[in-house]
């Protein structure tokens, strides 16, 4: 019993352990196929994965195949292109030659009696020559071209006043300027042509050569086809500048220029007022931009003469001896300084007042001297920062104007007692595209040597904003005060304001051609009535103006 008992255990026991068997191989075989599931499925993410990188590196391939083929037909196309024109300017030259060959044949063979007089002189048809004469002629055309400048200023335009006549100007007497926006009753140009003969890329081993010329133009709008000459209404035409410069002269000083003729000479002027505080344009000769280690040079040797005043030495004339440093680095910006030596030799003047009645007058030999000091900030909040300090006596005393250049005033006994004191300042600020404003001042002092005159006193300032709306319109304007006292004359104030739409090519505070609408009201003192806006407005204290105005530089 004992032995059955233990049988039937082991066999119970072994189907025991033959179940936990059978489980556990279960359980190995189902984990085994999960595990099996989750390697396909990440196989088959894989192969998607290959596969959408495969199709984006074809897409690619194929757009860099497309581009490189494009870009290949561009060259091509190109290159075609520029055969042709080269074609056709050889084609262009052959027949100028062939032209100038036919126009040969024609003088030395065309007449019957050419054959015996010129048989045995011309072998044959000079073709080769008058090719190479024609490529020669055509080359020359091509590189003149290239060497030729035009650069210029003008404005034009119409106003009326608001008393039905034509357009007048808003200017205190007494001073040398006005607020210029609006205020403008004339079309101006100067025309500039400029040829560069030598070197006009002014490369530095060798020198180089230009000529300047310039014409004046100025009318007074009153006719599209007006009368030239002096007389009321008339165009007025001038040669303002006839001179050749040459630099790169002296291997030690690469930088300097030569020059002489009659020129604008390196002018001082500020845009809102067109007042020039430094101009001594006029003929004579010259160097320039010489290198003196802290700072450039230049000396000029500037003349003017009256003709309408004749001594026995001839038209009454005036020299100066003109010398200026510049570029002079210290505190906030660049310095500079100025100074003129000029002298006038006098005579007597022999006038005739009536038939065997003469008078002579006695013109006193002068001179003076005048000297200043500016200062510039060039790169300043995106705009310049520019004062000047002068001071002029005698022959050198009239050293500003409103762009006439260096003259000389009507002579006196007191002319060596003349004096001038100017002080102005200048600068445009442009933080953005949006906004840009120049405000200006000025004062003046000047004596015309009299000891019964006092001097005549000058005091401006204005301002002049522009809003930029788009890229091509804005919105400006301007207002200017001035006060002029001449005791015993006139003592008084003007103000001057306009408001002008524009058309422009940029957002920029200088930025030219412009197209401009404009509306200008002006208010003076009781002082000077009579002396302010001309006919229309003699009797009044105020006036208006209106019209359309374009102003371009380049």
């Amino acid at each position: 019993m004992t032995v059955g008992l233990r049988t039937h255990w082991r066999q119970q026991n072994l189907g025991r352990l033959l179940c936990c068997g059978a489980i556990l191989s279960f359980a190995t075989v189902g984990a085994a196929g999960q595990q099996s599931d989750q390697l396909q499925q990440q196989l088959e993410q894989l192969k998607q994965q290959y596969e959408t990188t495969t199709r984006n590196f074809e897409q690619q391939i194929a757009a860099l195949q497309q581009q490189i083929e494009k870009e290949k037909q561009d060259r091509e196309q190109q290159a075609e292109k520029e055969h042709d024109e080269s074609a056709k300017q050889k084609q262009a030259t052959v027949s100028a030659a062939e032209l100038a060959a036919q126009e040969a044949r024609k003088t030395v063979f065309g007449s019957h009696q050419a054959g015996g007089k010129f048989q045995g002189d011309v072998a044959s048809e000079p073709s080769y020559d008058l090719l190479q004469e024609a490529d020669q002629k055509i080359e020359k055309l091509q590189e003149r071209e290239s060497l030729f400048e035009f650069h210029g200023y003008f404005r034009s335009g119409y106003g009326q006043n608001s008393v039905g006549g034509e357009q007048v100007a808003f200017e205190a007497p007494g001073a040398e300027a006005k607020y210029r926006l609006g205020n403008e009753a004339e079309t101006y140009a100067e025309l500039i042509f400029v040829n560069n003969w030598v070197n006009p890329d002014h490369n530095s081993d060798k020198a180089w050569f230009r000529s300047e010329f310039m014409v004046e133009a100025n009318t007074s709008n009153a006719e599209n086809y007006a009368s030239v000459g002096n007389s009321v209404g008339a165009d007025q035409y001038r040669f303002r500048e006839a001179f050749v410069q040459a630099g790169n002269v002296f291997e030690s000083q690469p930088g300097a220029k030569f020059w002489a003729g009659e020129r604008y000479y390196r002018r001082q002027h500020i845009d809102s007022d067109d007042f020039y505080p430094l101009d001594m344009s006029g003929y004579g000769g010259g160097v320039e931009d010489l290198n003196i280690g802290f700072g450039k040079m230049a000396v000029a040797f500037l003349n003017t003469a009256r003709p309408d005043i004749v001594t026995e030495n001839g038209n009454l004339a005036k020299s100066n001896i003109d010398v200026r440093i510049t570029g002079l680095k210290g505190p906030v910006g660049l310095w500079g300084v100025w100074f003129d030596y000029a002298t006038s030799k006098g005579g007597t003047v022999t006038s005739t007042t009536a038939p065997g009645v003469t008078i002579q007058t006695t013109i006193p030999t002068s001179d003076g001297y005048g000297f200043g000091f500016k200062h510039e900030q060039l790169e300043w909040h995106g705009g310049y920062n520019t004062f000047m300090i002068q001071y002029g006596t005698g022959a050198a005393s009239n050293f500003s104007n409103p762009g006439n250049g260096t003259t000389i005033p009507n002579p006196t006994p007191y002319i060596n007692l003349s004096r001038q004191f100017l002080f102005t300042e200048q600068m445009v600020f442009q933080p953005n595209d949006k906004f840009a404003v120049m405000p200006i001042f000025v004062y003046q002092r000047t004596k015309d040597g009299n000891p019964q005159h006092d001097w005549v006193q000058w005091a401006s300032f204005g301002v002049r904003p522009e809003v930029f709306f788009t890229k091509h319109l804005s919105l400006t304007g301007d207002c200017g005060f001035d006060h002029t006292h001449l005791p015993g004359s006139y003592d008084g104030w003007l103000r001057k304001c306009t408001i002008a739409p524009q058309i422009g090519p940029d957002r920029k505070f200088f930025g030219r051609p412009v197209l401009r609408a404009f509306v200008t009201y002006a208010n003076w003192s009781d002082g000077f009535r009579g002396f302010v806006g001309g006919v229309p407005f003699e009797n009044r204290t105020h006036g208006l103006t209106f019209g359309v105005q374009t102003e371009h530089w380049w």
